[in-house]
């Protein structure tokens, strides 16, 4: 077993027996675990981070109508299935964040996108795993607030890595 497959086996015991999962009483009879895609090494990426040298702060509304506060910190281009790519990294008093909305998304993707938390590494450059690519809350239950991914975040590729959209 990957050290991918051990993180998502805990994952799903943590979604159907601990008391903070986002899943509802009725939900968690019938998981059977989440569909990920299969493990993907191409899209774990170290990448060099334009540091925006002006942080804007920007305010993002969530699925609940309400708004959190994040600082643009950078952004950075990648490649996907021959396509080159931009995105945007955020930070907040509780670090770093990336939602992203790609192509699959509301087909095979969470419609209003996934999030990941990028590791920063010296030099301005960032692990970014897209293996870890996860839903946010508000994909299992409408009583959680998400922030909805920025326009500057909706990718037209395919991410073809991490958690697959949510099937009650």
């Amino acid at each position: 077993m990957t050290e991918l497959d051990a993180f998502r086996v805990e994952k799903d015991k943590f979604f159907v027996s601990d008391r903070h999962s986002p899943l509802t009483p009725d939900q968690r009879k019938n998981f059977s675990g989440l569909d990920y895609f299969p493990e993907n090494d191409a899209l774990r990426l170290e990448v060099k981070v334009n540091e925006f040298p002006v942080k804007e702060h920007i305010e993002i509304q969530t699925s609940t109508g309400a708004v959190q506060v994040y600082e643009k910190f950078g952004n950075f281009n990648f490649m996907v299935d021959d396509v080159e790519v931009q995105l945007t990294i955020y930070q907040s008093e509780h670090g770093f964040f990336l939602p992203f909305v790609d192509a699959l998304a509301g087909k095979e993707t969470y419609p209003a996108g996934r999030y990941l938390e990028p590791e920063p590494l010296p030099g301005n450059h960032f692990l970014v795993d897209f293996n870890l690519a996860y839903n946010p809350y508000c994909a299992y239950n409408d009583h959680w607030s998400c922030p909805i991914t920025p326009p500057e975040n909706r990718l037209k590729a395919a991410v073809r890595a991490g958690e697959k959209l949510f099937h009650p």
